[in-house]
């Protein structure tokens, strides 16, 4: 087992920090005037902030690259989730990773302005975010062999491993390199989307098709001894919760039905925020996957109702003490409606 000391973290993601840019055009390329300053971004940041929902910062981490255009207010931002999750390397020399999010009608185009800088489990050796209990990381199957090769350098170190396959490389030619990591994976969650393609399977997913996908990745033996699971974020569908020797179950979206359409403001971010409110479920259920899924949903549906990250705030319960809510509510009681909602749906079928 890992050897934790009391400084470790709980849930560390290996995803970048990114400042977004935005354009937006109509169908046919012309500018919309519409605009947006520039917005924290990255999906390791919004796997963070999703642990953050849960835990203390004193318990999440990543490392973000600072360089000397860092805008203050973005830096105002980041510190109000809480300094000490945030490890800064700064870098006089060069810019802070950029990207453009360039909109066409509905369709976002997303490309890089700025050279990325990559982390890897080596960058946290000898720092306060060293030997977490959990790591997360988005990249293609052939980076994360090469991630889990440097977490096995250590041979104190045996992390829960939350792998997350980058967009662009969940292709059929990509399958082979996956196999070859998903020994060393304890949970592998695409999107319905991104399974699909993996997979040669046909758009678009249905429910029928995402639970195949489950099944087929499963039978290829994730984690160790095969103990591993897949959860396939489905959007509106919910996820669907494979693990070995159980039947698949899903999990409803917070934010579902036509009453909850309002409350879906942008969806950027919610599957990175997804994973991140995993971990930390991981860690408050002892490991129980189904139950951190709960978690993790709740932590998708605060990303969702707004462009950007969502409002902490901290207020007093009626007990005197004090309490951290977000956008204006409590996890605890989404966690808990949405615990009650899927007792009532069991209980119905």
């Amino acid at each position: 087992m890992t050897s934790i000391h009391h400084a470790s973290r709980d849930f560390v993601s290996l995803g970048m920090f990114i400042i977004d840019e935005f354009s937006f055009a109509d169908e046919n390329g012309d500018p919309t005037g519409k605009s947006l300053p520039p917005q924290i971004g990255g999906g390791g940041t919004y796997a963070a902030v999703g642990a953050r929902i849960w835990l203390p910062p004193s318990n999440v981490g990543m490392v973000i690259d600072r360089g000397n255009d860092f805008p203050a207010h973005i830096q105002d931002a980041l510190d109000a989730y809480g300094p000490d999750m945030w490890l800064f390397r700064d870098n006089p020399d060069r810019g802070t990773t950029r990207a453009i999010n360039a909109y066409r009608g509905e369709v976002r185009g997303f490309k890089y302005l700025t050279p990325r800088i990559r982390i890897t489990p080596r960058d946290l050796a000898g720092t306060r975010l060293g030997r977490p209990r959990i790591i997360h990381f988005i990249c293609s199957p052939t980076r994360a062999n090469a991630i889990m090769s440097e977490v096995k350098e250590d041979q104190d170190w045996h992390p829960t491993a939350i792998y997350e396959p980058i967009p662009d490389r969940c292709v059929p030619e990509e399958l082979p390199a996956l196999k070859e990591v998903l020994p060393d994976i304890d949970v592998l969650s695409p999107n319905a989307d991104e399974a699909m393609s993996l997979l040669s399977m046909p758009l678009p997913p249905t429910k029928e098709l995402v639970e195949e996908a489950c099944r087929r990745f499963l039978e290829m033996g994730i984690g160790q001894g095969g103990a591993g699971s897949v959860i396939i974020r489905s959007g509106a569908m919910g996820a669907c919760v494979g693990q070995p020797g159980k039947p698949l179950t899903w999990v409803a979206a917070y934010w579902s039905g036509p009453e909850s359409m309002n409350k879906v403001v942008d969806v950027t971010g919610a599957g990175n925020s997804f994973l991140g409110g995993l971990g930390a479920g991981l860690v408050l259920t002892n490991g129980s996957v189904w139950e951190a899924t709960l978690y993790a949903t709740v932590s998708a549906s605060f990303i969702i109702e707004q462009e950007g990250l969502p409002r902490l705030t901290r207020a007093t319960d009626g007990s005197g003490k004090q309490i951290e809510l977000w956008n204006g509510d409590s996890p605890q009681r989404r966690l808990k409606e949405l615990q009650d909602r899927l007792v009532v749906e069991k209980g119905t079928e």
